[in-house]
């Protein structure tokens, strides 16, 4: 129990490490770490390019010792063939004797110079080997410097559309609220007007509205005697004119 739920808490704060990164500061930390192998692969393949420098010139130096044992050894051998020829025991005995020993120094010359040969064919393959992979190893620090500029076009770009994204939902934001306000202001005219409605269709139901309803009648009768009246001593109309109209909500 306690090893799944360690395991929780590792998956838990790794994800939540990755997803609190910087995508920029990822790349660039992928970038330089491709640097540094790229370096620690030169470093290694330099090794291995001057380890078939050295052994080139041991095998020139090499070469020399054998060619210079060789001719003293056959230069020993005249010596001791003309001593012997001479009838000098002693002097051919020498002669002889110190070709032997460059002979011998021959023999070791030589088989050096065989093993610095062969260890000299495998240092170019893998001097070879190790250009190789420093040049494809630069290849992909390329593509991976190239592909660097692409992520972070696009991430600049993406930040570029957040922020957009951000402006437009914040001006619709801006336009509902203001929306909402409106909305707010007719309800209430609406509502002034419903309850003034009511407030007077209730007067009109009340003795006190039929009281005022009825002064009104009388005032317009009045007012159509007064005119009656009046267009009689003008001369402008005979009989009584018709009366007026009451008011709505008779």
């Amino acid at each position: 129990m306690f090893k799944r739920l360690w395991g929780y808490i590792k998956t838990l704060f790794r994800v939540k490490a990755e997803a609190a990164m910087d995508p920029e500061i990822e790349i660039e930390q992928a970038i330089q770490e491709a640097r540094k192998r790229d370096q620690e692969l030169r470093n290694q393949a330099a090794k291995v390019v001057a380890h078939r420098t050295v052994l080139e010139s041991s095998i020139g130096k090499a070469a020399d010792e054998v060619g210079s044992a060789r001719e003293l050894a056959k230069q020993a051998l005249l010596k001791a063939q003309d001593s012997t020829n001479a009838g000098d025991a002693a002097g051919a005995d020498k002669w002889t004797k110190a070709a032997q020993s460059m002979a011998m120094r021959l023999t070791a010359g030589e088989n050096n110079l065989n093993s610095l040969k062969s260890q000299f064919e495998s240092a170019v393959g893998q001097a070879d080997d190790a250009k190789k992979a420093v040049q494809q190893n630069a290849m992909r620090l390329s593509e991976l410097a190239a592909k660097r500029m692409e992520l972070v076009g696009s991430l600049q770009q993406a930040k570029m559309q957040e922020s957009v994204n951000k402006a437009v939902e914040a001006i619709s934001a801006t336009m509902g609220d203001d929306a909402v306000s409106m909305d707010k202001v007719e309800q209430k005219i609406e509502q002034r007007k419903a309850d003034a409605m009511a407030r007077a269709e209730l007067s009109e139901s009340t003795p006190q509205g039929a009281e005022m309803e009825l002064r009104e009648a009388v005032s317009i009768s009045q007012a159509d005697s007064k005119l009656a009246e009046l267009k009689a001593e003008l001369g402008i109309g005979e009989g009584t004119p018709p009366a007026l109209s009451p008011p709505p909500g008779n």
